[in-house]
């Protein structure tokens, strides 16, 4: 999941297709359906990302009352609008009328404090909760970034591997090899650096043992001579999100593949690739394009139907995007990855969006 960052941007204002009286304003590679004439290119103005969650007074001021998702309509949430697809808010909002929003977005000021916008956080279900305890050996995830947000995370033509992004839940394992400790997590609690105790009703647990993820990392710290190993794997099938991958999560065939390692090797952390250190020992997220850097190769295959399968069961969440050769990016401030996420995943209907 990406970082939650309300900023004013630099539009470039296109003709909607479709509707006299609307526009469409580009930020990034987003498009937000806009009135006609209320922006022009070059103009600035705030955006308000996907995944927000609006005070009732903003929401009355843009005239969206009872116009947004959630059961309290207070969510930003990608929509089509007259045929396009419309990705956030832009917008001025009265409470920044005294603000330079042109100095602001060279600046990246980030207004959602002032503004009383917060991150959308999904619901836990009581098949992905549990008792946890303290895990300060657990390697945590990072949040990865939309390029459609930051399409200069990566160069043009730059070396670039994409991979499919699965509709699941994320389950982190760390292993430690002094003692052979192993620490089962999802994304939300190992961001707290907490784990979930050993249960074999949850979720993460049971795609755990079902696919020997512990054993794998045990081998490959002892091949690596890690102190720690950490996997990150989907788990996916019925019962945990409403793609299922042809896997059921309430059974034996629960699914799950892995789609990054790190290593914790003299004290420095690693980024590994899977297909190279984990290929034959664990399912992994399946490669879909490897090759030069561009933006429209990524979007484009985002789209399309899921290979998980190998039946093209339902639509593809998307992809992730990373680097053929591991680097640091200063736009990030820490690993050059990010994600593209295809326009019919995000208007589908009657989706889940659990943790």
């Amino acid at each position: 999941m990406s970082t939650l960052r309300v900023t004013a941007e630099v539009l470039t204002v296109h003709e909607h297709p479709n509707a006299d009286a609307l526009e469409l304003a580009q930020v990034g590679l987003y498009r937000a359906v806009v009135a006609k004439g209320a922006y022009r290119t070059g103009d600035s103005a705030l955006y308000i990302p996907e995944q927000s969650v609006l005070p009732a007074e903003l929401i009355e001021e843009l005239g969206l009352t009872g116009r947004l998702a959630g059961g309290k309509s207070d969510r930003v949430k990608a929509v089509r609008l007259r045929g396009e697809l419309s990705q956030g808010i832009v917008c001025r909002p009265r409470a920044l009328a005294d603000v330079d929003l042109a100095a602001a977005a060279a600046d990246g000021t980030d207004f959602a404090e002032r503004l009383g916008v917060v991150k959308w956080v999904p619901p836990v279900p009581p098949t992905m909760d549990g008792e946890v305890e303290a895990a300060p050996d657990l390697l945590p995830w990072v949040d990865i970034e939309n390029v459609q947000r930051y399409p200069d995370i990566f160069e043009p033509g730059e070396p670039v591997v994409l991979t499919e992004k699965l509709h699941g839940s994320a389950c982190l394992l760390t292993y430690v090899a002094d003692g052979g400790r192993v620490h089962v997590s999802s994304k939300g609690f190992g961001s707290k650096s907490l784990a979930l105790k050993r249960d074999p009703r949850n979720l993460y647990w049971r795609a755990v043992h079902a696919h020997g993820v512990a054993t794998a990392a045990a081998a490959l710290a002892e091949r690596l001579g890690a102190r720690r190993i950490g996997v990150y794997g989907e788990v996916f099938g019925a019962g945990v999100q409403d793609l299922t991958y042809g896997a059921d999560g309430r059974r034996d065939t629960i699914g799950y593949a892995a789609f990054d390692v790190c290593a914790d090797i003299d004290g420095t952390l690693r980024w590994l690739d899977p297909a190279k250190v984990l290929d034959g020992e664990l399912p992994l997220a399946p490669r879909l394009y490897e090759g030069p850097y561009d933006a429209d190769v990524v979007l484009a295959t985002a789209t399309g139907r899921e290979t998980v399968s190998g039946r093209e069961l339902h639509l593809r969440e998307g992809v992730v995007i990373r680097p053929a050769v591991e680097r640091y990016s200063a736009m990030t401030g820490g690993r050059a990855i990010a994600k593209a996420v295809s326009a019919a995943y995000l208007t589908r209907k009657g989706g889940t969006e659990f943790e």
